[in-house]
């Protein structure tokens, strides 16, 4: 009798990534595999998105935040140039609407009396002059009346042309109109864009700074509301202008950075007299005041509305913007200057502040820094100029 022995199953191999694999030392190699695949794909998917941005230093956060206020100044130049321009082009379109205005006037008032002499005539019957010398009973009244009528044709002639050059004046006037609106709707649209740059600058400033601790930005604030220099120089322990503030009611960090800059800085006395010494002390009495770009006071401030201020309180006028005020005078060496000079900063001519001697200047430096006096070589100078 035979013997039947059970037959015994061998495990199919497992196929992986073209690999095959046997057994249960196979089936767990495949299972691994297929984990390290997954896990690789999900990495390459999900990596570089998700890589934490490598946080920055204090130094390089307000090193940016500098160079975005300097960003934000140059397009508020921008900004205040168009301004200046739109003022312009908005007061020339008044003119030319007052100048339609009177010229309609004397348009109806010619076309009035022009519209009497016709009614006239039309009432006479408009006849012939020879005809009504022929049916005239008196030659001589006729011959009187015929001389009042020619002149009275060479007044309705001159009626006429005025009527006609009235009506051309007018359409220039409106055709000039027509044309300065379309400038002015341009120039909105550009203030439009340069608000809309300054504000996106200052935002992602001040989404920066927020990135820094509570320490990190008195610092910085510290900085901003006196100057580095002095800030650098501010013993360690000693209070800031935000801790001043928080300790005593209604003292501001602007207070604080006014009574400093005025303490260390030379007295306006040592202008020399005159306009320049009047825009230096207009300067002085503005230490403290806020900066608000495209502000010209008296309450607030920016760099060239500042300076435009100072000289206008000492009778002289001088444009809106750095890169004409700049143009505006006698141009000075930095070896030449003198109180009440116009000193100006930065290749593009974006920054100025007004001179007061000994190497320093009062200047409206930035968002969240008040009028102050600073040093002129904390800057990149790029020249200056004497207004009077």
């Amino acid at each position: 009798m035979s013997t039947h022995r059970k037959r015994t199953k061998r495990p199919r191999p497992f196929v992986f990534a073209g690999a095959v694999f046997q057994g249960s030392a196979g089936r767990t190699a495949a299972t691994a595999a297929t984990l390290a695949l997954a896990g690789a794909a999900t990495a390459a998917a999900t990596g570089p998105a998700q890589a934490a941005e490598p946080r920055r230093t204090p130094a390089q956060v307000t090193s940016e935040v500098d160079g975005l206020y300097r960003q934000a100044e140059a397009a508020t130049q921008k900004y205040n140039g168009t301004k200046a321009e739109a003022d312009r082009t908005r007061s020339s379109l008044h003119s030319l609407q007052d100048e339609a205005a009177r010229t309609q006037d004397r348009l109806n008032t010619a076309r009035d009396a022009l519209g009497s002499v016709v009614s006239a005539q039309y009432r006479s019957g408009g006849l012939d002059p020879a005809m009504q010398a022929a049916l005239s009973s008196d030659p001589d009244t006729y011959l009187e009346s015929a001389s009042v009528a020619e002149r009275a044709t060479s007044r309705n002639a001159q009626n006429v042309q005025r009527v006609r050059a009235e009506l051309t004046q007018l359409g220039r006037l409106h055709a000039q109109a027509d044309g300065r609106l379309s400038t002015l709707a341009a120039q909105q649209k550009e203030l439009a864009a340069r608000k809309a740059e300054i504000n996106d600058k200052l935002t992602t400033a001040r989404s920066l700074l927020d990135r820094l601790n509570a320490a990190e930005r008195a610092r910085y604030e510290t900085a901003s509301a006196t100057g580095s220099a002095t800030a650098a120089r501010r013993p360690p322990g000693t209070p800031t202008p935000s801790a001043l503030s928080a300790a005593a009611p209604g003292h501001t960090v602007a207070a604080s950075a006014a009574s400093a800059s005025a303490s260390a800085a030379p007295r306006a006395a040592s202008a020399p007299a005159g306009r320049a010494a009047a825009a230096v002390a207009f300067a002085y009495r503005a230490l403290g005041k806020p900066y608000v770009w495209g502000a010209t006071g008296p309450n607030s401030f920016d760099c060239s509305g500042l300076t435009q201020a100072a000289w206008k309180a000492a009778g002289v006028s001088l444009p809106r913007t750095t890169y004409t005020q700049i143009n505006a005078g006698k141009r000075v060496t930095r070896s030449q200057l003198a109180p009440g000079d116009l000193v100006f900063f930065y290749s593009g001519v974006s920054h100025v502040g007004l001179y007061i001697g000994d190497g320093k200047m009062i200047h409206a430096p930035h968002p969240g820094a008040p009028v102050r006096v600073a040093p002129i070589g904390e800057m990149p100078f790029a020249g200056a100029t004497r207004p009077a």
